[in-house]
Parts: structure tokens; C-alpha cells; sequence
């Protein structure tokens, strides 16, 4: 543990805020004038819009102003929030003749009160032609109801976009021969895993405002994850120079992934840039769950080959993705579920990822946090697992046969990094070893595997899996941040980054006193203001510490040398003499001294009058991923199929862990999303395509009765590319759950349930089928 901040568990710097009710969120800040936004939405998952009457609406008193597509700026492009150009598919526009699911955008009605805005809205008269919607992923391709048109839509890059066949992106990569390789191996496991597509339920739902400044610059405000982004979509939207746009990011009640993308933030935008009024959006519960994204559904085929002693030999996955109405993360989130996965075995002759992802009339996939590699991590360590049950072999001992070790790279590394070159990216800083070791103790595998009766009906079982993420983008992400002097001997961090809840903006300032050699109390932080503060990409991709927090170091570092150069000119001494305690700068022999506040008073109130300011910025084709170790002990009751979870135990290396109190909240509440993926949650759909879960009665998150007892201990790693050795840590914490609950009911009581959630009636069902333990 450092002196000053790193390693120390500092409560959020706008915690006490947000537990008293301050005034912090988007909607406690926007002005009380604003004109209230209405959507009218589409009531059929595929149609297009013959006419459509808003003269009535319009009459309605109070009413603003109406749009439809007829009358909004005709400019293609992404709703993904990914640095540009964007990989994913332009082929959205504000409104579209066309609608692509239920819940899709028809018109937008803007009025003094909401009760006006509703009232008009149920005016609107619309005409329908409707089609044949797609919502089988697995008919997709060979549909003959095309969701988009080829003269409507483009990708920045070639991925296998084919709108003529339904297909937003292909991504396949391979290593060695994988035919060849499974012919020569002894034992094969090969079978078809399905995720499902699930809600980010999280508590502060989507909502914008905007106003015009003095200046004419369009401002709007939102709970958004990408402020830079969201600048960038909105400017395009609306076919105006991104420099005449501002966003700003207020406190954020949850996202998820969910705001990474720019959802409610096109229409006040458009509202206020055609009235000059100010003017807000803030979506229901339910259009937050029918109207804006899902984690992408997937059903995955994975191969696996090893040889009779368990050394596995060859990994071959086949990757189908829903990616719904639109294409938005279609690409990356179905690449992220191969090269952050197949990685994690790096022992083997051959491997191969194939995979696509197709546009159906769903609700549009999106990020949401794992990012594809949650789905991934399902099937490649439920495969794994059900290999160990074919070699007779206890599955810890085959991972730690085979995964990849401290000191080793894998090929994958170097075929999926930009820019990354040939020189193999070698693993200096993974501790997956004693993850593996650490978490078998702590849920006290050798005496619990596989099974352990309670009762005639109640069987325990624990089962376990491995995996492995990002720390942002390599090749891609960048992040900037600016520090200055003020003062007093005060310090003003001035960065991109977003805090969305998960305490970023507590951290960089950690980050910044370590560098600084200062207490964290010496600085304040300013975050996410497109106008104020320096680039950075978003929330998104695990990439905050790593990448906006080596900004961060960069510029601290680069204002300590500035300090002790003025102290030294003041003090009249070598910078070499100067040694800074935080407070004091002094010579060696203590004979000259001068303090920091005196030093900030002096630089800025008296000739020549400098304000210190440095700016640091990252970007890097490192790999820095986390890993962990995820094990879970659960008990099956065989009359019934219930499922109760007794213990979940992880073990995380994400490099120092800059504060242990807010790297534990955020593998808690990640470990607990894994368990409602595993066991609750999933968004259902009327043969229509009409969205049955879409309130908080109706989708299923697990509540603290379902998640009993969850352990999370950290490995002591080191990262030499991060700040001060810090990996990530918010989206590996979710992707183990699945396979080690799905293996823990398998060794419990034979069933393996292979596609999401596992029920009680799915595993009820499998139990009449095969009533014995196997």
C-alpha cells in the first residue's frame, strides 16, 4: 500500500451526495421550462409507414411541435457508441419510414406538460403496410423479408455486411489446421450452448435534456456512458458540425453497456435545435425495456478435442449472434465472445472462431457489460467442463493443465490486436494459477467435488470456470487528462472519463495524488463536459483505469516535474536538491523551504504570473486483461427442479487494486448480473415479436434472498503497462457465473443444461427424463 492513495479504500467523492438526494442526476438539473418529448412507437415488428395524419395532434392545445419522418434531417448513422469510424453498421436514421420492431420510433411530439404531449400522441393517425417480421436468428440469412436495404445502409469497414441476406457482420479468425487436429485426438466433446438475450435493469432509466447556450451552441445533458460519442452522433444526426454540440454527463444511475449507446439524446436534440427551447426525454420503464437494448442472444457451437492424459489440442467455435433491428455493436460484440475466450487455452495445436451476427425484428442487441465474451465464457467452459467429465478428470486439474500461465502468450493475442505486430504479447502479469488455487480453498473444492447429499431430495454440487476480458481497446481506445494548479495549492482534475456509478472519478484521483506525491483531499475532479474537459472515449470496455487512468499518471507526473522546476527556481536550487514531502518543497540540508500553497499563490499572484497546467494522454497495442477463477456451490432440489445458490466464490487478478472497497462493489455486483443471467433473467417475446417482460414485475433480477453468500478475494498482481499496476476489473467479474452454476447443477445431479437461464422447469423436466444421477 502506497502513502499517499493507491491501495486505500476511499469512499466515493460523490457518495454522500447521492445517499442524501442532492440534486446530482440528469433530471434534477434540467430547467423546470422545458417542453416534455413524447415517442410514438411502432405497434408491428416489421412495416412500413403508408401515411400518416398529425393534424388533430397538432390542434391539441400546448403542443409544440410534431415530427415524423417526413420532416426530420435524413442523415444514416450509428446509435454505438465506439471511438470513429465505427465498425458498426449505419443504417438508422431519427425516423424512418420503415419501423423494425416493436417499440421502434414513429413520431415525435413535444408539449408544455406530458399529459399533452401523451394526449396528442394518441392522435396520430398511421397507416401500415405491413411485413413478414424475421424472429428466428436461426432463419435469418435465408428470410425472404429483407430488415434492411442495401441503398440505405453502409459499414465504415468490411465485416461481411450483406443486407441482402440479413447478415450486420461476419468475424472469423483461425490457428493451425482444426480438422487435422481433432482427427488425432482420443477424446471430443461438441456441442451447442444458447445465451439469451437479458436486460440491463438498471436503476436510473435513459433520459436527456438540452437547451442553447448563449453562444448557440446546442448543450444537452444526459445519463450517457460516451459523452464524446454521443457529441459525435448527435452532430451527425442532425447534419451539423460536431463543434456546434455539447454534452455533458451529470451523475449516472447505472448503465451497463446500456448507454453506451446514444439513445434518448437525438430527440431533445432535435427538439431544442428546431424550437431554440429547451427541452427533456425521460423513458418509462417500459420503453427503457421494449425500446432501447438487450444483450445480444447467441447460440454457440463449440468443438473440443484432447488427447487421453486431458491435454487439449484443438478449440473450435462457431458463433451465432441476434444483433435485432439494428446493427449496433454487431461486429465486436461477436468477435469479443471468441478472442477473449480462446486465449484462456493457449496450450493447444489448432483453434477456430467463425461467427455472424443477423439483423432480426427483435428489440436491437447492444452492448451490455462482458460484451460478448459472457456468452463466449458459457459455452467454451461448459464444454471444457463436460471434456473433464469425459476424461474422468476432476475440471480444476484440466485448466490447470492447460490455461494459460504467467510468462506465456497465445497467438490470438497478435491475430485480433491492432497493431500489435509479430512479437508475441506475452502474459507478465496473469495470476490465473492462483486464482484457480486460491478459490478451490475458499469454497473447499477437494471435500465438496461433485456432490454432497443433504436430504433424499436435496443434492449439493459445485462446479467452477475461468475466464478473461479486456482493459479497454488496444490500437484503438485513447484517453487524455488535464491537471492545473490553483491557488491555495489545490489541484483540479480535468478529464473525459465517465463515471457511471462505478467510482472512476475516485479512482483517477487516487491515481493523480499517487503520482502527484499529495493527499487525495488536494484535489477535486471535473468529469465528462465535451466543451471542458479533454477526450476520452467513455465508459465501455473495461478501459477506464487502464486507459484513462494512465492519462491520468501521464499528467500528474508530467505537473510534479513542474512543481519541484518552480519550487527549484524559487528556492533558488538544482531540481535535483528539491524534495517534496506533499506539503513542503525543501533543499536537501532543510535551509530553504517554501510550501505548496505558498508556491500556487506565488506562481499565479505575482510576476510572471504562471498557471501551472499538464496534459496527459494514452494510448497502447498492450494486452492487459484481467482474469479470475469463478466457483459456485449450489443445491438442487430433484421434486421441484429449484436451484438455490449457497456459495459463490471468486478470485480476481486485476493487477494492484487501486481501492479495495470499490474493486469488491463492483465484483459483487457484477458476480451478481452472472447469477441472474445463469438463473433469472431473459427477455421473452410474443410470436409477434411484442416484448412480454417489460416491467420490473414481469423480468426476473435476483434480490439479495437469491444470492446467499458471495466471496471475492484478489490475487496480488502487477501489471507494468497500467497505472501503478491496475488491470480492469468491471466486466470479467460477470462472465464466470454461468458455466461454474451450470456445472455445479451437472455434478449435483447429472443434468446439464446447456441453454439460458436454468430454470426450475428445464432442470425439472431433465430430471423426469433422467431421474439417477448419472
Amino acid at each position: 500500500m502506497s502513502e499517499y492513495a493507491i491501495g486505500k479504500g476511499i469512499s466515493k467523492v460523490d457518495g454522500m451526495a447521492l445517499v442524501t438526494g442532492k440534486p446530482v442526476y440528469t433530471d434534477d438539473l434540467a430547467q423546470k421550462n422545458c417542453l416534455i418529448i413524447k415517442i410514438l412507437r411502432s405497434p408491428y415488428a416489421f412495416a412500413r409507414i403508408e401515411s400518416i395524419n398529425i393534424e388533430n395532434a397538432k390542434k391539441v392545445p400546448g403542443v409544440e411541435c410534431i415530427f415524423t419522418y417526413e420532416d426530420v434531417p435524413k442523415h444514416l448513422f450509428t446509435r454505438a457508441g465506439q471511438s470513429y469510424p465505427e465498425p458498426s453498421t449505419y443504417d438508422k436514421y431519427i425516423l424512418d419510414k420503415y419501423v423494425r420492431y416493436i417499440g421502434d420510433e414513429v413520431a415525435i411530439v413535444a408539449a408544455d406538460t406530458e399529459e399533452t404531449a401523451i394526449k396528442a400522441m394518441k392522435l396520430i393517425k398511421v397507416k401500415y403496410e405491413v411485413y413478414k417480421p424475421v424472429l428466428d436468428m436461426t432463419k435469418a440469412e435465408e428470410s425472404k423479408s429483407k430488415i434492411h436495404f442495401k441503398d440505405r445502409c453502409f459499414s465504415n469497414i468490411d465485416n461481411g455486411f450483406n443486407p441482402e441476406k440479413n447478415i450486420a457482420a461476419v468475424y472469423n479468425f483461425k490457428v493451425g489446421n482444426v480438422e487435422e487436429t481433432l482427427k488425432e485426438c482420443d477424446v471430443i466433446v461438441s456441442e451447442e450452448y444458447s445465451t439469451q438475450a437479458t436486460a440491463h435493469a438498471m436503476m436510473e432509466t435513459y433520459r436527456s435534456y438540452s437547451y442553447m447556450d448563449q453562444y448557440g451552441t446546442l448543450v444537452v445533458v444526459s445519463s450517457t456512458q460516451i459523452p464524446f460519442h454521443a457529441r459525435r452522433h448527435i452532430a451527425k444526426s442532425l447534419g451539423i458540425p460536431v463543434n456546434k454540440v455539447r454534452v455533458i454527463k451529470p451523475r449516472i444511475g447505472g448503465g451497463f453497456g446500456g448507454k453506451q449507446n446514444t439513445q434518448t439524446e437525438f430527440y431533445p436534440a432535435l427538439v431544442t435545435y428546431k424550437t431554440g427551447k429547451p427541452s427533456k426525454i425521460i423513458y418509462n420503464r417500459r420503453e427503457t425495456f421494449e425500446s432501447t437494448s438487450s444483450r445480444h442472444a447467441m447460440k454457440i457451437g463449440v468443438t473440443i478435442g484432447s488427447d487421453k492424459d486431458g491435454n487439449i489440442k484443438a478449440i473450435d467455435m462457431n458463433v451465432l449472434s441476434d444483433t435485432g433491428a439494428y446493427g449496433e455493436h454487431a461486429s465486436t460484440v461477436l468477435g469479443s465472445s471468441g478472442y477473449k475466450t480462446l486465449p484462456l487455452y493457449n496450450k493447444i495445436v489448432a483453434s477456430r472462431f467463425t461467427g455472424k451476427a443477423v439483423y432480426t425484428n427483435h428489440t436491437p442487441g447492444g452492448a451490455f457489460r462482458g460484451y460478448g465474451v459472457t456468452q463466449g465464457t458459457f459455452a467454451l467452459e461448459s464444454a471444457v467442463n463436460e471434456l473433464a467429465y469425459k476424461l474422468n478428470m476432476d475440471p480444476a486439474k484440466l485448466r490447470e493443465k492447460n490455461m494459460i500461465k504467467k510468462g506465456e502468450t497465445s497467438e490470438v493475442f497478435n491475430i485480433t490486436t491492432i497493431g500489435a505486430g509479430e512479437d508475441p504479447i506475452i502474459m507478465n502479469s496473469c495470476e490465473l494459477e492462483y486464482c484457480v488455487k486460491r478459490g478451490k480453498e475458499l469454497i473447499d473444492w477437494d471435500n465438496k467435488f461433485p456432490r454432497k447429499e443433504i436430504s433424499p431430495t436435496i443434492i449439493r454440487g459445485v462446479g467452477m470456470s475461468i475466464s478473461m476480458q479486456g482493459s479497454g481497446i488496444p490500437g484503438i481506445d485513447t484517453a487524455s487528462a488535464t491537471i492545473k494548479l490553483d491557488d491555495g495549492g489545490k489541484f483540479t482534475l480535468l478529464t473525459g472519463a465517465s463515471d457511471i456509478g462505478t467510482g472512476s472519478d475516485t479512482i483517477l484521483k487516487q491515481i493523480a495524488a499517487e503520482a502527484l506525491g499529495i493527499s487525495v483531499d488536494n484535489i477535486s475532479v471535473f468529469s465528462a463536459d465535451t466543451e471542458l474537459t479533454p477526450f476520452d472515449v467513455g465508459a465501455y470496455a473495461s478501459g477506464t483505469t487502464y486507459f484513462s487512468g494512465n492519462a491520468v499518471k501521464n499528467a500528474a507526473l508530467k505537473m510534479r516535474t513542474m512543481i519541484e522546476e518552480e519550487a527549484a527556481r524559487i528556492l533558488e536550487i538544482e531540481s535535483s536538491e528539491v524534495e517534496f514531502n506533499g506539503i513542503y518543497f525543501k533543499n536537501k540540508d532543510g535551509s530553504k523551504e517554501i510550501t505548496l500553497s505558498d508556491l500556487s499563490n506565488r506562481l499565479i499572484y505575482k510576476a510572471p504570473h504562471i498557471q501551472l497546467t499538464a496534459t496527459g494522454s494514452f494510448n497502447t497495442t498492450d494486452v492487459a486483461p484481467p482474469f479470475l477463477s469463478g466457483l459456485a456451490e449450489v443445491e438442487v432440489d430433484i421434486e421441484t427442479g429449484k436451484v438455490n445458490l449457497i456459495n459463490f466464490v471468486s478470485v480476481i487478478d486485476c493487477g494492484t487494486v487501486i481501492n479495495p472497497k470499490l474493486a469488491r462493489i463492483q465484483a459483487e455486483g457484477g458476480i451478481v448480473q452472472g447469477i441472474g443471467m445463469a438463473l433469472f433473467e431473459e427477455v421473452k417475446e410474443t410470436k409477434s415479436g411484442k416484448l412480454i417482460t417489460n416491467s420490473m414485475m414481469q423480468y426476473k433480477i435476483p434480490c439479495r434472498m437469491d444470492i446467499n453468500n458471495i466471496i471475492v478475494d484478489f490475487a496480488d498482481g502487477y501489471e507494468s503497462t497500467g497505472p501503478f499496476g491496475a488491470k480492469s476489473i468491471g466486466e470479467v467479474v460477470t462472465n464466470s457465473a454461468c458455466p461454474a452454476i451450470a456445472d455445479a447443477i451437472f455434478n449435483a445431479v447429472g443434468i446439464r443444461v446447456r441453454d439460458l437461464p436454468i430454470t426450475p422447469e428445464k432442470v425439472k423436466m431433465a430430471l423426469m427424463k433422467k431421474p439417477k444421477i448419472s
